[in-house]
């Protein structure tokens, strides 16, 4: 159920009997030469609505720019700093809590936002305030991806090509895919990005010219339809399963006893 299409009366019976909202969550950053910008936000949005039309849960609209500055020497990208996007997210989901929504599911398909949900799940359950848990999709789906692409690329690869080949066909640059692996990073493999134990890069274009890594020439529509099923799937399964806890056990654990000073 996408929320923003409902009208506030509307939405009584659910905040009544259900406690649980899924928001999705992406960027608006450069995919390479042949794919939009808009490719992570898409996907969480789709995957986010087609698992709450399934379980009938609660979906916000989604939050489209992310934490992306690693992106930022190609053209278009836009991003928010890291504290900001945290608090925004905090504050989102604190208006949740609000309206009596006790646990989420943050539906991610960037990677730059991961830990910054994290710490965002962090602070709202050690607070008590609710539970919320990040959930990336290709993360949910590794054995398929892997029987998928030789491969995948962690950028503007086949596994996103092929899902926006399924989602959004329109808007992906067909006849530059080649390009786009040409003049990438087709192996990650063979990247020399670490000296000594250092990881010593900070952007893309540190490592490849035109923003992607791994084959695009693997992609197809047809596989980006078996990955969107199989994620969904795995998504809604996660709401399910979440949506049976008792909301203690969500909560942290006590502190083990005795406590510090208790024996004074």
């Amino acid at each position: 159920m996408y929320v923003a299409d409902r009208r506030w009366p509307d939405l009584a019976d659910y905040v009544a009997e259900e406690s649980l909202a899924v928001v999705p969550l992406g960027s608006t950053e450069q995919h390479g030469p042949h794919l939009p910008l808009s490719t992570d936000h898409r996907i969480a949005e789709s995957l986010a609505r087609a698992a709450t039309a399934e379980t009938g849960h609660l979906c916000t609209p989604t939050v489209n720019v992310g934490v992306s500055p690693h992106h930022r020497q190609f053209h278009g990208t836009m991003w928010v700093d890291a504290p900001v996007f945290r608090d925004y997210v905090e504050s989102l989901t604190r208006n949740l809590a609000y309206h009596g929504i006790d646990r989420v599911v943050y539906v991610n398909a960037h990677g730059g936002n991961v830990e910054h949900l994290r710490e965002v799940g962090r602070r709202l359950r050690d607070d008590g305030t609710l539970y919320a848990v990040e959930w990336m999709w290709d993360e949910s789906i590794p054995d398929l991806i892997r029987e998928s692409f030789d491969n995948p690329g962690p950028h503007g690869g086949p596994k996103e090509t092929s899902m926006m080949l399924h989602l959004d066909r329109e808007h992906v640059a067909e006849d530059r895919i080649e390009a786009a692996r040409d003049g990438g990073v087709p192996d990650v493999d063979e990247l020399d990005y670490r000296r000594h134990g250092a990881r010593t890069f900070y952007d893309a274009a540190d490592n490849t010219g035109n923003g992607v890594l791994g084959d695009q020439t693997e992609a197809s529509a047809g596989i980006g339809a078996e990955l969107f099923d199989a994620a969904r799937d795995q998504l809604v399964t996660l709401v399910e399963w979440l949506d049976d806890q008792p909301r203690d056990a969500l909560l942290p654990e006590p502190h083990v006893d005795p406590q510090p000073g208790s024996r004074r």
